[in-house]
């Protein structure tokens, strides 16, 4: 009964870890119909960007700052100059943005160097502790509980604010939405750029999470994005949280109990949801 609890963890801060990249990609590609294959790169320079300012101030805390600031800076930039011009046209998207995601992987090796990176979680979040005869590790209840306020957070934005209703009415009629004298490519801007934080905050909560970064990491996660936002459904934030944490369960006790089904059961579970649901797990309106 450890066991199975101590796997519970393990898979619901790999899950959460996961909806954190997934919930910008939700944003990204659910609500704007943007294929964005950068979306890794967004992870891997928060994580690394962070992981610097973290080691050389030995501030956690300002490394996930750093880390945020960096996320809204470079999606900034790709919104504006990468993704712009081919808003509409998703296998010119594909193309672009995966050119783009391979160049901020190769920047992070000229940047940071091509050496992989220790990184070790703050002394405040270090080791564990009993309850009865279960050890709950610190950093892994730290991730879980970021995960579900910026669930929280997220929600109560895209569901009870005016931002939120403007950002869901931009999807379904955008052009409704300019005629009434609001700046629709300019929230879109905005939407893009909070989904590139929720990357680069993943990254910089993974790192210590891994035990080490290498550049190569980025696409690796972002595909376990897409996979995410697709056994979800498109545009669905409670889809894509359930999702993660359907994946990051599934991996923990497959990896334990079969181990060489551990890398497939994502594509397994994809597979599932396609066949019998293909509009994923919630369906969004519009």
């Amino acid at each position: 009964m450890d066991l199975i609890f101590s796997l519970l963890i393990n898979g619901l801060a790999t899950g959460m870890l996961i909806f954190l990249l997934a919930a910008g990609l939700t944003l990204i590609f659910g609500l704007m119909s943007v294929l964005n294959f950068a979306h890794g790169g967004l992870f891997i320079w928060g994580a690394y960007t962070g992981v610097w300012f973290y080691q050389m101030t030995n501030s956690f805390f300002l490394g996930i700052i750093v880390a945020i600031i960096t996320g809204l800076l470079i999606g900034y930039v790709t919104e504006r100059i990468i993704v712009r011009p081919v808003y509409g046209n998703h296998i010119q998207q594909i193309l672009i943005t995966l050119g783009f995601m391979l160049v901020l992987q190769e920047l992070i090796k000229v940047v940071f160097g091509p050496q992989q990176i220790a990184v070790f979680p703050p002394e405040w979040l270090s080791g564990s502790f009993l309850v009865g005869d279960v050890v709950l590790i610190k950093y892994r209840l730290f991730i879980i509980a970021v995960g579900i306020l910026v669930f929280a957070i997220c929600m109560f934005i895209l569901k009870k604010t005016r931002i939120g209703l403007i950002v869901r009415a931009g999807v379904i009629n955008k052009e409704m939405v300019q005629s009434l004298g609001i700046n629709i490519r300019l929230v879109f801007m905005l939407v893009f750029m909070v989904g590139a934080a929720l990357a680069a905050l993943s990254g910089i909560l993974h790192a210590p999470y891994s035990g080490n970064l290498y550049a190569e990491m980025g696409l690796e996660f972002s595909i376990l994005a897409f996979i995410v936002v697709v056994i979800g459904g498109m545009g669905s934030f409670t889809g894509s949280l359930l999702a993660a944490l359907l994946v990051g369960l599934a991996q923990a006790f497959m990896a334990y109990y079969f181990p060489a089904l551990s890398l497939a059961v994502n594509m397994l579970l994809m597979t599932i949801v396609l066949v019998f649901r293909p509009q994923g797990l919630f369906r969004v309106k519009g």
